[in-house]
């Protein structure tokens, strides 16, 4: 085991909160991935590598905004799943600190582990799709990996925004085919291109969770 706290004696709980897990099988088991889910809830947080690292035997870790290193308890849980910061708002050096994740995220792929990422960035409170970012298509070009679709259904309902507590509700996975971008690897990186790869990584999670992306 790779954390056997969280494996053995928080897993099993946390999953109470989880009715269903479809598409296992199209985790790749070799080489390292990025798994793209929608977010709409704190639940999704810990969900997908609770996941991935007990099936793949693994280490996963995520891209998470700055800010929450601010708060002690969430400090502890980043940096002992050594997560990576990407900077937001009135961060100083915001685009020099974002490449230097980027780098270090690339870095951690290229050891063979995963990377989990919320390319919309921000949770969407009644479960619907919110425009996503291009950050994840920037770092499955720069490390030439699949990016693998999760589809998480109903986790607003677990959690939903302003409760600390779960509720009596039960959220459903859904994980789809690795998506994988060589086509690009010989061309110039541009604008269109990640916005391109986005909306078609957005769309698969779409038809995971039954909506159309529409950004």
């Amino acid at each position: 085991m790779i954390y056997p706290f969280w494996e053995t004696l928080v897993r099993p709980v946390y999953l109470l909160w989880t009715r269903n897990i479809m598409g296992l099988e199209n985790l790749p088991k070799d080489g390292p991935f990025i798994a793209a889910a929608n977010h709409s809830s704190y639940y999704d947080t810990l969900l997908i590598p609770m996941i991935l690292i007990p099936f793949l035997g693994k280490k996963a870790t995520a891209l998470v905004s700055s800010r929450y290193w601010k708060i002690p308890f969430a400090n502890y849980v980043l940096n002992h799943g050594e997560c990576i910061p990407v900077y937001i708002g009135k961060d100083k050096d915001t685009k020099n600190k974002n490449t230097e994740s980027l780098a270090k995220a690339a870095d951690y792929l290229k050891k063979g582990n995963i990377i989990f990422m919320f390319p919309e960035g921000t949770r969407s409170y009644d479960g619907k799709l919110k425009k996503a970012h291009i950050g994840i298509a920037k770092l499955a070009l720069k490390a030439r990996v699949p990016i693998v679709p999760f589809g998480i259904i109903d986790s607003h309902k677990v959690l939903p925004k302003g409760k600390v507590f779960p509720r009596f509700a039960r959220c459903e996975v859904k994980i789809g085919k690795p998506m994988y971008f060589e086509k690009y690897h010989k061309k110039k990186i541009n604008d269109k291109m990640l916005e391109d790869i986005t909306i078609d990584v957005m769309k698969q999670i779409g038809k995971l969770i039954g909506q159309n992306y529409n950004y």
